[in-house]
């Protein structure tokens, strides 16, 4: 509706009922269309009012009220706790008290904005909600990569309801999920959050995600829009992708949630694509997304993004300038993580760098979600019912039943599973085992039940026996503890070293920094030791008393970037004054005395700096084999070992090795070694390397991040009270040198494989085991030859089938996989793509006729000129249980 449409409106609707013009403001009357209410508050909005809706924090009210007395767009709201910054690992969130609570916050909260504010608008609450909202009392439902691993959009679904559910009790409106990205290379710390490597996959998960929170009232924000996972695997690095690949493999899912979902918000990446920062790209957020598809829900930036444009990308002058940007680009929400952040993003709108009509646009948008909400006629939710639903014993026995749907058997030689239900003894080993992680944006969780708990719940704790084993973190050095270093010169002990800061790299004329720090840890990424100093030109000299715990035979040295210097008791021991690369230098050392001198240089001439005093003395080695011995001696005495192994991952912690971290490889071998049947439970969220120890065992399980009853769900599946079906979403490689590797991808011209290394995966994307048997027979694909009759017309181009039989003496799901393949076309197209799935179960001896409907879209392409078609031809029909186990294979003719 264009705005003089709405000014019309507006004329009649006054005329119709004058009481309006004569007392009620026409934007608070529910009678009125949205876009009428929408121009009409707009009209009334000073700059300030409009500056505020284009907001977004964490926090709360606190006691300084009046400083929103012009309004907000929303807050992230926790009783107790915080955000974490964005740049961290991950969001970390505190207590945020009982549902209850939250929801009466929230109405407060609420109260003020619509009852205490000039123009009474309320604000949007938003939180995280990737697969459980990230609140105290709250159910945590697995990860979402392994709800992707269900391959079951009817399950994910209900999970979705019961999360948007305990979300909108609360009083939140909005939630910045799902996560739409793809994982193309596995080494990207956050491919935990995604739906897998597939966009046919992602696009079908994230619907059924999306669908659910929008019809339930609640305002969806997939993200991070496009693609933010680039060379190396590495998190929100540049992409240059042309504009074919983005439109036929990294924006269907997107498109899809918009379109299909009704997702009425979408959050930008924090990397550039093709050179210009997402937050600020035109091409993205104003052509594609608001002109192409239509999309009129807003836009909002990554927390801290906006400003990305200077500290990171240098493309703005300042955060006016970067506002300005971004604004004019497209976007509509700037999200920051404190409210003092306005102060650097309010000048922009101040000073007019703004058109006042795309101002008025973004306003317009975040208005209309307000309004469609409802929050005008009814802000205010029941407290009662947050308590309710929160924790609701359906949602909890729902998480159970996801996490046993998510699990994927990888390995069972010798039918090593299920375990015998009558086994007298069993070694569980493993600091996973007891630690029931969630994974990355998860809240507490209620009554985390750990798969030890799950197996002593199934067996009784008397057959299990546990032993914790050597963990994940590799321990060869550690950074020396704060309590082994001293100020020299102090009177009294004080702890830490003395440092001092130059302003070159030289260590030349006086410190410009003088300060006490308590260890050498440091990670200067973005910005250098002080305000003092530039980013990427200082030098620093460190002094201490080293006190160690007990005479003998030390490595001491320094891991970071060189150039750096070492001496222990004014005599050099570690030179690397150059600057070329990344390492760690140890060198081996008598401390006869309790107390030395260490003195360490240091100079920075590019920025991204970090540094590291670090040493061993043995200690860790030695807890390691303890550890591994005392779980070979729990093995030992049992009739099967679990071994449980987990991964370190999250955001931005990409992972080089995909190999088990810490002493776990030379765990499993160890216990495998012992003779007893060895199982290997794997927790994480992304694919790991097996080649050092896989033929060691007897099978294998990946549980991902199984949610609070996770260890029950792991114990059900273990001793065959539940028959796994779940499978890969993601490719496994056999090593790191494969990478990315993915089952989709376009013809080579040349061939797959290394000199030394085939270019297959160890484990294809689709895989899994059952405990049972599947047998595929009778395709029919009818009718053969069909006619699309065009790409934009509805109903199916061509209808598929098969039988599908449980061969097996178990009742079993079995995920049934389509897959296409263009054979002759105008543009190279990929060796097979995901078409279709349907995840099914039978009883044994059960037979079941299962259907695919082809429609244009599924068949669709774009040729050489960048024009969605379908392309007369044939398609390769490829039906089976992975993307390399197709049990099925025909023709289809289009013409």
């Amino acid at each position: 509706m264009s705005n003089r449409t709405t000014s019309l409106f507006l004329i009649l609707f006054l005329l119709i009922r004058p009481e309006l013009a004569r007392g009620q403001h026409p934007y608070r009357d529910p009678g009125l269309p949205v876009e009428v209410r929408v121009e009409d508050l707009l009209a009334r909005m000073t700059l300030e009012e409009k500056f505020w809706q284009l907001f977004m924090i964490p926090g709360d009210l606190d006691e300084d009220r009046e400083r929103y007395r012009h309004g907000l767009f929303g807050f992230q709201v926790a009783t107790a706790g915080k955000a974490g910054d964005a740049f961290e690992q991950q969001l970390e969130y505190g207590p945020s008290g009982t549902a209850r609570q939250a929801a009466e916050k929230i109405n407060a909260i609420q109260r003020y904005f619509v009852e205490e504010t000039r123009l009474g608008i309320p604000i949007i609450p938003f939180d995280e909600a990737l697969h459980g909202l990230v609140r105290e009392g709250a159910t945590a439902f697995p990860q979402a990569i392994a709800l992707a691993a269900t391959w079951d959009t009817a399950l994910v679904g209900r999970v979705a309801r019961a999360i948007a559910r305990e979300t909108r009790t609360r009083g939140i409106r909005q939630v910045l999920s799902p996560v739409l990205n793809l994982a193309r290379d596995v080494r990207w710390g956050r491919v935990e959050e995604t739906y897998g490597e597939d966009p046919y996959l992602t696009s079908m998960m994230g619907l059924a995600f999306v669908r659910a929170f929008e019809q339930a009232g609640v305002v969806t924000t997939p993200k991070h829009f496009v693609a933010n996972v680039g060379a190396g695997g590495r998190d929100s690095y540049p992409i240059y992708f042309s504009e074919r690949l983005l439109d036929e493999v990294y924006f269907p899912a997107f498109k899809t949630a918009i379109r299909r979902g009704g997702a009425r918000s979408v959050m930008m990446a924090y990397n550039a694509v093709d050179g210009v920062p997402a937050t600020a790209n035109r091409w993205l957020m104003r052509e594609r997304l608001k002109q192409a598809w239509g999309f009129d829900g807003f836009i909002i930036s990554d927390a801290n993004a906006t400003g990305g444009a200077i500290v990171l990308h240098h493309t703005a002058a300042d955060y006016a300038d970067a506002a300005a940007q971004a604004i004019e680009a497209g976007l509509d929400v700037i999200f920051q993580t404190a409210y003092e952040h306005h102060r650097l993003f309010w000048p922009a709108f101040e000073q007019g760098l703004i058109a006042p009509a795309t101002l008025d646009d973004a306003v317009r948008r975040v208005l209309r979600a307000k309004f469609e909400l409802g929050l005008f006629e009814d802000p205010y939710v029941d407290p009662e019912e947050a308590a309710r639903w929160n924790g609701h014993a359906d949602h909890r026995a729902l998480a159970r039943e996801a996490a046993r749907a998510s699990i994927v058997l990888l390995k069972n030689e010798s039918r090593v599973l299920p375990l015998d239900p009558g086994i007298e003894s069993i070694a569980v080993i493993g600091t996973d085992a007891v630690e029931a992680r969630l994974g990355g944006y998860s809240g507490p969780g209620i009554d985390k039940v750990s798969i030890l708990d799950g197996l002593r719940q199934r067996l009784g704790g008397a057959r299990v026996h546990y032993a914790p084993g050597p963990g994940r973190e590799t321990t060869a050095y550690v950074p020396i503890p704060p309590g082994n270093l001293f100020v020299p010169g102090t009177p009294e002990p004080q702890p830490g070293l003395a440092a001092a800061y130059f302003d070159n790299n030289r260590l030349e004329g006086d410190p410009v920094v003088r300060r006490t720090d308590e260890q050498i840890n440091f990670g200067w990424t973005l910005h250098g030791p002080a305000p003092e100093l530039p980013y990427d030109w200082y030098s620093a000299r460190w002094e201490t008393k080293l006190r160690v715990p007990e005479p003998g035979t030390y490595r001491i040295g320094l891991e970071g970037n060189d150039g750096f210097r070492l001496y222990l008791d004014d005599s050099l021991l570690i030179d690397n004054w150059k600057k070329q690369s990344y390492r760690t230098i140890l060198k081996e050392v008598t401390l006869t005395r309790p107390v030395h001198d260490l003195r360490v240089e240091y100079f920075e001439s590019t920025g991204n700096a970090r540094l590291k005093l670090v040493w061993d003395y043995g200690l860790q080695a030695r807890e390691a084999e303890a550890r591994i011995a005392e779980a070979v001696a729990a093995a030992r005495q049992s009739e099967v070992a679990v071994v449980v192994a987990g991964i370190e991952e999250g955001e931005f912690r990409d992972r080089a090795s995909l190999r088990l971290p810490g002493h776990q490889e030379a765990l499993i071998r160890a216990v495998a070694a012992t003779g007893r049947p060895t199982v290997v439970v794997i927790v994480g969220g992304s694919a790991v390397t097996m080649t050092s120890w896989l033929d060691d065992v007897a099978g294998v399980l990946y549980a991902w991040y199984p949610g609070e009853a996770g260890g029950l769900a792991v114990a059900d599946v273990l001793f065959g009270d539940y028959n796994p079906a779940g499978r890969l979403p993601i490719t496994f490689p056999v090593s790191e040198g494969q990478l990315p590797l993915y089952y989709n991808h376009a013809p080579t011209g040349r061939g797959d494989d290394y000199l030394d290394l085939t270019g297959q995966p160890l484990f294809p994307f689709g895989f899994g085991l059952s405990y049972t048997t599947f047998a595929y027979s009778n395709l029919r694909i009818e009718p053969n030859p069909a006619t699309p009759g065009g790409a934009s017309l509805p109903g199916p181009v061509a209808t598929i089938r098969c039988t599908v039989r449980n061969t097996g003496p178990r009742a079993g799901d079995e995920v049934v996989q389509l897959y296409l393949r263009d054979v002759l076309a105008s543009t190279a197209r990929p060796v097979m793509e995901l078409k279709g799935f349907q995840r099914i179960h039978l009883a044994p001896g059960e037979a079941k006729d299962v259907t695919f409907e082809l429609t244009p879209e599924h068949l669709q392409m774009l040729n050489r000129d960048g024009v969605w078609v379908v392309e007369p031809g044939t398609f390769r029909i490829m039906i089976g249980r992975s993307s390399k186990d197709i049990r099925l294979r025909g023709m289809l003719e289009v013409r």
